[in-house]
């Protein structure tokens, strides 16, 4: 058993996986990658039981039974390796010999047949979109997932596919953000998943190249195909909150600022605030926007915003970060903050635009 591959072409698959793939396992063959061959193309597998990653490349010659490599000690030594290097892999006995140049490593294996794959139950519609199209629901929606919150639905993303459009939906029990893209032929009732953190983030971070990407809402699993990787998460078996009753509806008042200019001085506020609780308290009234801050160390900030203001002047505190935050996914020069009372959350949106949304809540100060 023997195999001939560039460097590149092993090095770009691994890249690929090993997100997903950990020096530290309660068991030793998730730190390890499948590789063997798949329809003539080399194919590398990671997994840590809730995400799976297959990355595939053409350009390789020989033959391949599969194998399990220790998956980081395998990256590290294809980036060691010069550019352009020839690597020629063999099998002997329970080891992995890799040679190229005047270089030879020789790497433990485990049994290829104890590596756990993901059994994906299919679904008959699929859906195809750009990559930049999905990417924009991570990016708007992924920092309002909860982090190990006890309600285990709340850590991770919703997906949401309904008539024309999919959507992302992501809450923390203290702020909430939406996000939705049209789907041109999306027919059929609403379905809707809830995607795991660890899943998010690493579809996240694989989502940069151009191009379509697939989609599959399987039974206990979603499924996305794009450029040479297939990504499949496990799901989040719950009940997702109605989110439709979070965002605030018919609010009197609304601001309209400078996106960038309230953003940098929530920036400068925020230096001072409670390192902690990390609380600002916003004045409006028509024209301007005062926002303060201060600290246990009784220092004070103080900055004053030109807005457009159709409300009674009001006064109200938020958590810095979560504004901060929300600002950072708006895409247009204007912002518009809707507000109700000193008590109610805020609707963070493009004036006019409701397909990305954000809604936090107040805190008292």
């Amino acid at each position: 058993m023997k195999l001939t591959v560039q460097r590149e072409a092993l090095l770009k698959p691994l890249q690929a996986v090993i997100g997903v793939v950990e020096r530290r396992q309660t068991m030793p063959i998730l730190s390890n990658v499948l590789v063997g061959l798949q329809n003539g193309r080399l194919a590398v597998t990671g997994t840590d039981l809730e995400v799976e990653l297959v990355a595939s490349v053409n350009g390789v010659d020989g033959d391949l039974e599969d194998v399990t490599i220790q998956g980081r000690k395998l990256l590290d030594i294809c980036r060691a390796l010069p550019d352009g290097a020839e690597l020629k892999l063999s099998k002997e006995g329970e080891r992995v010999v890799l040679r190229s140049g005047r270089s030879r490593f020789v790497l433990s294996t485990l049994p290829a047949a104890e590596f756990p794959t993901i059994d994906v139950v299919q679904v008959p519609q699929e859906i195809r979109l750009p990559a930049v199209e999905l990417k924009r629901l991570l990016d708007k929606t992924y920092f309002s997932m909860a982090h190990q919150d006890v309600r285990y639905y709340l850590n991770g993303l919703l997906v949401e596919r309904g008539p024309g459009h999919l959507r992302a939906v992501a809450t923390d029990g203290h702020r909430l953000a939406k996000c939705e893209v049209p789907v041109e032929g999306l027919e059929g009732g609403d379905q809707q998943v809830i995607v795991p953190r660890k899943g998010v983030l690493e579809l996240q971070r694989l989502l940069t190249t151009d191009g379509d990407v697939t989609l599959r809402f399987g039974t206990n699993h979603l499924q996305v195909d794009f450029a040479d990787v297939r990504f499949t998460s496990k799901l989040i078996d719950g009940r997702f909150p109605d989110y439709d009753r979070v965002i605030p509806k018919g609010h009197p008042a609304s601001l309209v600022g400078d996106r960038e200019a309230l953003r940098e001085a929530f920036g400068r506020a925020a230096i001072l605030s409670n390192e902690k609780y990390r609380g600002i308290r916003l004045e409006v009234e028509a024209g301007k926007a005062v926002i303060q801050a201060h600290n246990p160390e009784q220092e004070e900030a103080e900055e004053e915003v030109e807005v457009q203001y159709n409300g009674s002047p009001l006064e109200i505190g938020f958590n810095v970060t979560y504004l901060l935050e929300a600002l950072a996914a708006v895409d247009s020069e204007l912002v518009e903050i809707a507000l109700n009372d000193g008590n109610s959350s805020c609707l963070i949106q493009t004036p006019g635009d409701t397909r990305a949304q954000f809604v936090v809540m107040p805190m008292r100060l």
